[in-house]
């Protein structure tokens, strides 16, 4: 997929950055977004650059949840490439977990409008370059907790889960005009996110784990880049789990 335009949401570390890797690694032209981590931003655009070639990677500060930033973003990446994009992944995701007896408006509030209306905002600004190419890759970023739950993450489970009827109703929506939409579910992955977790917390999830182990981010990754090449091309709607057998397929 020579010189096709990619955008990772949330792409300064962990599972995003290892996706720009991959796709740039592909042959793609890979930009990120990302909130707030500027050292991490220019280091995932090294990575990606190393991996695809100078000048074939860049970064661009913005909220998910403001849909004029997000615009913004695309159209600076269109204006510096010359195209629009055609591969996008929708990876941008917080927690703030808490007890629901105990949950404030805020830490739901702040979980849907990254998670799942990010999602919507970044899908619907791609969609039209998309549907006029007639041909498109999105994949949206779920997790197990999505089918399973987990105490305290009713906020987080609920953004997964909702990006599950997201992703099918872009499939159908969009299958006519050859843009896929697919949903990957990582369970345990070592990130960023998951090394602020107890040692105990840790030791429990991975013991549930059939394989034993937590997952790398580029174990992630692999599965998004193919869902995102030209062999893919008759994959949609599904829900890809890399969650070492935790999930059994839900």
């Amino acid at each position: 997929m020579p010189d096709r335009i990619a955008l990772v949401t949330g792409g300064s570390r962990g599972i995003g950055r290892a996706c720009a890797v991959a796709l740039a690694g592909d042959g793609l032209r890979v930009a990120i977004t990302y909130g707030r981590d500027d050292a991490g931003a220019a280091e995932t655009v090294a990575a990606a650059g190393a991996a695809g070639g100078e000048g074939r990677a860049m970064a661009v500060k913005a909220d998910v949840g403001d849909p004029a930033a997000v615009d913004a973003a695309f159209s600076r990446v269109e204006e510096a490439w010359g195209g629009k994009v055609e591969v996008l992944v929708a990876n941008a995701g917080i927690n703030r977990d808490g007890l629901v007896l105990r949950m404030t408006d805020d830490q739901w509030d702040d979980v849907v409008r990254t998670n799942l209306t990010g999602a919507f905002h970044a899908v619907r600004r791609a969609v039209p370059g998309m549907v006029r190419a007639r041909w498109g890759r999105i994949v949206t970023m779920s997790s197990v907790v999505a089918m399973s739950g987990l105490p305290g993450q009713v906020n987080y489970a609920a953004t997964k889960a909702g990006l599950v009827g997201f992703t099918r109703s872009l499939a159908r929506e969009l299958a006519s005009r050859n843009v896929t939409a697919n949903v990957v579910a990582p369970g345990p992955i070592v990130t960023a996110m998951t090394d602020a977790l107890a040692d105990a917390r840790r030791e429990e999830m991975r013991a549930q784990v059939p394989m034993g182990r937590w997952g790398t981010a580029e174990e992630v990754a692999a599965v998004v880049a193919f869902l995102c090449s030209d062999g893919a091309s008759y994959v949609s709607g599904a829900i890809v789990p890399v969650d070492g057998g935790l999930g059994m397929g839900h």
